[in-house]
């Protein structure tokens, strides 16, 4: 899975130039654990979850920083928001108005719906055409993105704007799909059951429903 989304991990592993020193430990361990963290949190794995990113924190911690830390929030909210969940960013704008920089603030900003007046060019180029297009074309624009996570997480935005269509629900659910995310998976195909069940086409509804069914079998012989 490419980490486009993983802010903290290409920020905080510092790019070294041949034959200079290796990066601390906290680095390396913060990028690790916040990716181990998405991992988990996407399959439903939220105790694990959970577990990693406070260990994830904890690293950063350690060394006293706090936009690194204020970066991990932010990570975590655009994992949450990624799986429509409404997560309001608390902690980082908290430890943003300390120590922060303008791309986290504009990713902030992007996460949290704040698009009026917000510069594409600030935030990471997948998401740029989703920002530049007039609301009616938005939800093509999601399909022209390459990265799974951040596909997933534009769709999801959009769901939240209320902008999404019947294909940006597919597209999100298939998405989640071929990577075995079972949390938004779970999510997108309850949206597309009741969509189908207002639509009365009792087949899908039947179709959606034995899907549902196998994903919570999974999650509750899954490690929670």
């Amino acid at each position: 899975m490419s980490r486009l989304l993983a802010l903290a991990a290409i920020i905080l592993l510092s790019a070294c130039g041949s034959g200079g020193p290796p990066p601390p430990d906290w680095k390396t361990d913060a990028a690790d654990l916040i990716e181990r963290y998405k991992k988990h949190a996407l399959l439903g794995e939220n105790v694990l979850a959970e577990r990693y990113f406070r260990q994830a924190v904890a690293a950063t911690g350690s060394a006293g920083r706090v936009r690194e830390t204020a970066r991990l929030w932010l990570v975590r909210c655009a994992t949450r928001r990624a799986m429509l969940i409404d997560d309001a960013c608390a902690e980082y704008a908290d430890l943003a108005r300390i120590e922060s920089d303008p791309a986290d603030a504009a990713y902030y900003r992007f996460l949290t719906l704040d698009w009026n007046g917000l510069d594409a060019t600030q935030l990471p180029a997948q998401h740029h055409d989703l920002l530049k297009a007039l609301p009616p074309a938005r939800p093509a624009a999601l399909a022209r993105i390459g990265d799974p996570l951040s596909r997933l997480l534009d769709a999801s935005l959009l769901v939240m704007r209320k902008e999404a269509d019947a294909t940006t629900l597919s597209l999100a659910a298939e998405t989640a799909s071929a990577q075995g995310w079972r949390q938004p998976l779970l999510t997108y195909l309850k949206l597309q059951e009741k969509q189908a069940a207002e639509q009365n086409r009792p087949t899908e509804v039947d179709r959606l429903a034995l899907r549902i069914r196998l994903i919570e079998e999974s999650l509750s012989t899954g490690l929670k």
